[in-house]
C-alpha cells in the first residue's frame, strides 16, 4: 500500500480482525473480513458495523445560518425541524453535482444556529472549500472541520436498535428516519456527547454514530465483543446498490444534474440557489439522459463502464455506472444512464459483457426492499 494513504483510528482493529484492505478515496480501508456475501447477509438478516470515519465531518455555526444555506442548495431547508437531517446535493453553476451530503440541524445556541454536514471522503477538501467560499465571509458564521477528530460508525440492520441501545444513555426508540440526538455512553465511556442519527447507506434500519476518538474505539470494541459482524466496503457497495442508492463519482458527478440522476425530489427550493438557472434551462429544453435501474434476465454480472444497447441499435445508448450480482435477489442488477426513450420501466435493454450482449430490463427502484 502507498504510504500516502490515510488510515482511520480503527485501522489496527481492522488488522486484528483479519481485514483485507484496498485504497479508497485516499484511504486504506477494509474491503472485507469474512467475505462480502457473509457480511451482506449479516446486515440483511441481523446487524453489521462499518467504520466510515474516512467521511468528512463539518460543523457550522451562525445567526440565520439555515437561510444562508438555503441560498446555496436546491433542497428547501426552511421546513426542517431541529433534530432532523436532510439528504441533498451541492451543485456547480452548471447544475452539476459536486457531492451528495447530509445536513443536520442541531438545537440553537441562543441566536446562533448550529448545523453539521457529513460529506464523502473523496470530495472532502472540495466540499470544505465550497462551503468556505460561500459562507466564511458572512458575519458571525463559523466553520470547523472535525473530520480527523471523530470516529464515525454505521450500525446497520434490522437488529441495529437493539444492538446499539445497551451502550448508550437515552432511548433510540424515539428517533425517526433522519432524526438525530445527543447521547452519552454507558460505563467506561468518557461522558462526552455522542451524536446518533437514524440513517444509513444499506436500505436497512440503522444508525450513524459520531463520537470522540477514544469513545469511538470503545464502542467498536463493545460491538465486536457483542458479536456484531464487522463489514467492509465490498458489502457496503452491494447493499447500497440493492437499495438503488447513488455512489458519488460513479452514478453522479460534476457532469450530471440531479434531474438526470433521478434526484428531482431534492430540487424543491422555491428561492434562488447555485445552479438553479441551469436546471430550469434543462427542464425546458428536455433532459438528455436519465439514470435507470435494470436487472439482467440471464445469468451475467454487469460492471461499471459496460455499454448499454437497445435491441437493433447501431450504437450504445448508455453506460453502466454501477453493477453487481445481488446476493439478496440472486441475479445481476445495475444503474446506468440511457436515452430518455429507453428509461421507462419495462424497457428491454442489452448489456455488453466481454463482447457479448446480455438481455436486461428496466425495473422500478429500489431493487430490494427490507423485509422488516
Amino acid at each position: 500500500m502507498s504510504p500516502t494513504l490515510q488510515r482511520t483510528p480503527l485501522f489496527a482493529h481492522h488488522q486484528a480482525l483479519g481485514a483485507r484492505f484496498v485504497p479508497f478515496s485516499g484511504w486504506e480501508m477494509p474491503v472485507q473480513y469474512q467475505g462480502v456475501v457473509a457480511e451482506h447477509q449479516a446486515v440483511r438478516e441481523k446487524v453489521g458495523v462499518f467504520d466510515i470515519s474516512h467521511m468528512g465531518k463539518f460543523t457550522l455555526w451562525g445567526p440565520e445560518l439555515g437561510s444562508h444555506l438555503n441560498r446555496l442548495l436546491p433542497t428547501d431547508l426552511s421546513p426542517l425541524p431541529v433534530g432532523c437531517g436532510r439528504y441533498t446535493v451541492l451543485l456547480n453553476p452548471q447544475g452539476g453535482i459536486l457531492d451528495d451530503v447530509i445536513v443536520y440541524k442541531h438545537p440553537p445556541e441562543g441566536e446562533v444556529e448550529h448545523w453539521s454536514v457529513i460529506v464523502n471522503a473523496a470530495t472532502c477538501q472540495k466540499d470544505w472549500d465550497w462551503l468556505h467560499q460561500h459562507l466564511s465571509g458572512i458575519p458571525g458564521v463559523q466553520l470547523r472541520d472535525y473530520s480527523s477528530a471523530q470516529v464515525l460508525l454505521a450500525v446497520q440492520g434490522r437488529e441495529a436498535e437493539a444492538t446499539l441501545q445497551p451502550f448508550l444513555q437515552g432511548s433510540l426508540a424515539g428517533l425517526g428516519r433522519f432524526q438525530h440526538g445527543q447521547f452519552t455512553g454507558g460505563e467506561g465511556f468518557s461522558g462526552e456527547a455522542i451524536f446518533v442519527a437514524r440513517t444509513g447507506y444499506t436500505g436497512e434500519d440503522g444508525f450513524e454514530v459520531m463520537l470522540s476518538l477514544g469513545d469511538g474505539i470503545r464502542l467498536w470494541e463493545h460491538l465486536i465483543q457483542a458479536g456484531v459482524q464487522p463489514c467492509g466496503l465490498g458489502c457496503r457497495d452491494s447493499l447500497r446498490l440493492e437499495a438503488a442508492l447513488h455512489l458519488y463519482g460513479q452514478d453522479m458527478d460534476e457532469t450530471t444534474t440531479p434531474l438526470e440522476a433521478g434526484l428531482t425530489w431534492l430540487v424543491n427550493n422555491p428561492g434562488d440557489y447555485i445552479g438553479k438557472a441551469a436546471l430550469e434551462t434543462q427542464r425546458n429544453q428536455g433532459i438528455p439522459r436519465r439514470l435507470v435501474g435494470f436487472r439482467l434476465l440471464e445469468r451475467a454480472i454487469p460492471r461499471t463502464g459496460y455499454a448499454i444497447w437497445a435491441a437493433g441499435s447501431s450504437d450504445p445508448i448508455g453506460r453502466v455506472t454501477s453493477g453487481t450480482h445481488s446476493p439478496s435477489l440472486g441475479y445481476g442488477i445495475g444503474l446506468g444512464y440511457v436515452d430518455p426513450d429507453w428509461a421507462k420501466v419495462g424497457s428491454r435493454l442489452e448489456i455488453e459483457i466481454r463482447g457479448q450482449r446480455w438481455p436486461a430490463e428496466v425495473v422500478k427502484r429500489p431493487f430490494y426492499r427490507t423485509q422488516a
